[in-house]
């Protein structure tokens, strides 16, 4: 079993690793800041409370301290979701409901123009 992986992780290429990599981090900022934005005003609201209530222990750093730790954990969930992903072999192409890396998008209609039954049909 090991001498398989190890034959597996010797065929992909580093740059295509790479690039998993960069998308999955893209995409997974992306939702975390759409679908997660009821949590980020949570997060921020928490924060403010936090900071208050450390500006009279640590009056110079406590704002600093608070919004460089939520943004450091932040930072830090999407990465390591980005290289779980990543290393478990799961590429952004392969998933069906990222339409938008494959370039093939399922549009819900076709667009028809007056002029369409006079000009589709010609070949050149």
């Amino acid at each position: 079993m090991e001498l398989t992986q190890n034959y597996q992780w010797n065929k992909v290429s580093y740059l295509g690793i790479f690039k998993s990599l960069l998308l999955w981090m893209f995409t997974l900022t992306v939702c975390w800041l759409v679908v997660g934005f009821p949590l980020i005003v949570i997060m921020a609201t928490i924060a403010v409370l936090s900071a208050v209530i450390l500006q009279s222990v640590l009056p110079m750093s406590a704002v600093l301290l608070v919004v460089g730790s939520i943004v450091g954990v932040n930072v830090l969930a999407v990465i390591f979701g980005a290289v779980i992903l990543t290393l478990k072999g799961i590429h952004p192409q392969d998933v069906t409901w990222l339409r938008w890396l494959h370039g093939q998008a399922k549009p819900l209609h076709t667009s028809v123009y007056a002029a369409c039954p006079l000009t589709c049909e010609v070949n050149q």
